[in-house]
C-alpha cells in the first residue's frame, strides 16, 4: 500500500458528508484511488468529485503539493492533494 498523502476537503464538500474532516490521510497511489479511499469511507463522495467520462467535475479543481492535478495524476508519499469549489460571483 503506498504512504499517506494527506487530502485536504473543501467545507462545501465536507457538509455533504458528515463526519468528514477538513484534513485526512489517505493511502493512495494517484488522485484517483485517493477518491475511491474517500468513497469507500463516504460512499458518495466520488460522485460529487467525477463525472462519468471519468474526470474531475468541472466546477471543481485539484492540486497535488500546488500543481493543477487530474485523476492520473501520482501522489508521492507526503504529498497534499488539496480539493477546492469553483469561485463565482456575479
Amino acid at each position: 500500500m503506498a504512504d499517506p498523502a494527506e487530502v485536504i476537503l473543501p467545507d462545501a464538500l465536507r457538509r455533504l458528508f458528515p463526519g468528514a474532516p477538513k484534513r485526512l490521510a489517505v493511502s493512495a497511489a494517484t488522485v484517483a484511488e485517493a477518491i475511491a479511499a474517500l468513497d469507500a469511507r463516504w460512499p458518495g463522495m466520488a460522485d460529487r468529485l467525477c463525472d462519468s467520462t471519468p474526470a474531475i467535475r468541472r466546477h471543481l479543481k485539484v492540486f497535488v503539493d500546488g500543481e493543477r492535478a487530474t485523476l492520473d495524476t501520482p501522489l508521492r508519499p507526503g504529498a497534499e492533494m488539496l480539493v477546492m469549489t469553483a469561485v463565482s460571483g456575479g
